[in-house]
Order: structure tokens, then C-alpha cells, then sequence
């Protein structure tokens, strides 16, 4: 089972990279965040590797962070969710905002992704209710705030802070993401003003 590979970047591909690892490549499917976040051509480079076999094919799938790999694994879990359009919503999506469209219960924005239809969508957030793999994306506490906002159950202060921070343009799982992590830190008795005041700050990073 190969885990991780540490190479030479041969060639780029619009999925894939090849990394040359002592004489040998090997071609790994990537999602575009992680070909984005890899090094030039001829410059060293690593891999988290999940190696997919099939009674067909054997095939590696490369991810230039761990959180990406193990949102891999838990997003092909779901019926209808094949490695493809695995790497698809990991290509549009970022771990955050998978965890935050799951605790939300957003299939609308589940649906981004190529080739996630509205069914699929609503499977995958359904069936991926309170199965979040640890990738330090968002803690426990935070996550339950935002499974809190999700359903109307939020403390007025951080309700109305999510109502402003959408006013002024921002996605409402982006934001309370970040209003949980604020909360989880502050503590949940945090003004309004403060609340939108640090919540700006970190949306604007």
C-alpha cells in the first residue's frame, strides 16, 4: 500500500500529476487545489496517496493535504459518489466548506460541483450528518454551533451576526463557520458588534 510519495514533478496534466520518484513515476489523479498547491516542474514535491484498486484498474489519488485525503475517503463512502466526482467536489469545495455545508445541511451549495445533482447532493449532506473526519478543519464545539445556526437553534447574538455578515455579501456556511470558531474561542455571551467586527476580520484574511 503506498501511503505517500516524495518526488521530482515530471508533467502536469488537467487531473493529474506525474512525480518521478528515483527513476520511477508514478501518475497520481489530483483534485485541482492540490495541482495548484504543487511546486514547478523539476521541483521536488509530496503527495498523500490513497490507492484505489479495482478488479479493472489500479489507480493513485494524490492530495497535497491530509484534509483533502480523508475527505476522499469519507465522501466516496456515500452511494453514487464514485473517485471522479470525488475529486470534483474536493476541487470546487474546500474541507471547510464541506464540513460547514454538511453541518448545515446546504445542498444547495453541495450541488456546486460538477457532476453533483440536487439528489446526490442531498444524499451526501444526509448521509454524512455527524461523520466529519478529523482534519482540524472545524473542532467538535464548532461544528455542533453550526449544526445549531443549521436549524434555527442559535443564540439570538450569533444569529443576528450571521444575519449581518450575509447582508454584507457572504455565503451563510462560510460565515457561520467562522462565527463558530469565534464563538468556540469567546465564548457565546460575545456582543453582536464584536461578534461582526471579528467575523469580518477573519473573512476578509
Amino acid at each position: 500500500m503506498i501511503a505517500k510519495l516524495k518526488g521530482i514533478v515530471e508533467e502536469y496534466g488537467d487531473d493529474y500529476v506525474l512525480l518521478d520518484v528515483q527513476g520511477v513515476c508514478y501518475l497520481a489523479f489530483c483534485s485541482s487545489r492540490s495541482l495548484s498547491a504543487l511546486p514547478k516542474v523539476g521541483e521536488a514535491a509530496s503527495l498523500f496517496i490513497e490507492m484505489v484498486v479495482r478488479e479493472d484498474f489500479i489507480k493513485l489519488y494524490g492530495f497535497a493535504f491530509q484534509s483533502e485525503k480523508a475527505w476522499f475517503n469519507t465522501l466516496i463512502s456515500v452511494q453514487g459518489v464514485g473517485s471522479k466526482v470525488g475529486l470534483a467536489i474536493l476541487s470546487t469545495l474546500s474541507p471547510s466548506e464541506i464540513t460547514s455545508a454538511i453541518a448545515l445541511q446546504d445542498k444547495v451549495m453541495m450541488s456546486r460541483p460538477a457532476g453533483v445533482g440536487p439528489k446526490l447532493a442531498q444524499r451526501i449532506v444526509s448521509e454524512l450528518k455527524g461523520k466529519i473526519p478529523d482534519t482540524g478543519a472545524v473542532d467538535a464545539g464548532a461544528l455542533g454551533l453550526q449544526s445549531a445556526i443549521g436549524e434555527g437553534a442559535a443564540p439570538s447574538n450569533i444569529a443576528d451576526a450571521l444575519s449581518a455578515l450575509s447582508n454584507l455579501g457572504y455565503q451563510p456556511a462560510q460565515a457561520s463557520g467562522v462565527l463558530a470558531k469565534i464563538v468556540a474561542k469567546e465564548g457565546d455571551a460575545i456582543e453582536v458588534a464584536k461578534l461582526i467586527r471579528l467575523g469580518l476580520k477573519e473573512l476578509s484574511r
